[in-house]
């Protein structure tokens, strides 16, 4: 198997983006967003995961199987936290018990 050589450039300017993402991450939760402050965190840790991913992982680099591998994963995942959302959001529908 060919090892992909990535530029030291590469590795710092991800480093540099997690950093800025982070500190993005610790201004959102200053702030007061409502309903809106779980999706914008989601939507950073999932933006910091995929650099992990594609970049330390080497998965943008590797062959396609391994990228189906990992896409599988995440679908898993996707499908996983759609559930549990249905379950919390469907909880109060019956009413309670012995009522």
């Amino acid at each position: 198997m060919s090892q992909h050589i990535v530029p030291v450039r590469v590795y710092v300017t991800i480093f540099a983006a997690l950093m800025v993402l982070t500190a993005l991450t610790v201004y959102v939760a200053t702030l007061e967003h409502g309903a809106l402050s779980t999706p914008i965190a989601l939507a950073i840790a999932i933006t910091k995961a995929m650099l992990v991913i594609l970049y330390f992982m080497h998965v943008r680099y590797s062959s396609g199987l391994t990228q189906i591998s990992i896409a599988t994963g995440v679908l898993f995942l996707l499908v996983m936290i759609a559930i549990t959302m249905a379950d919390i959001v469907s909880r109060g529908w019956l009413g309670t018990p012995g009522s």
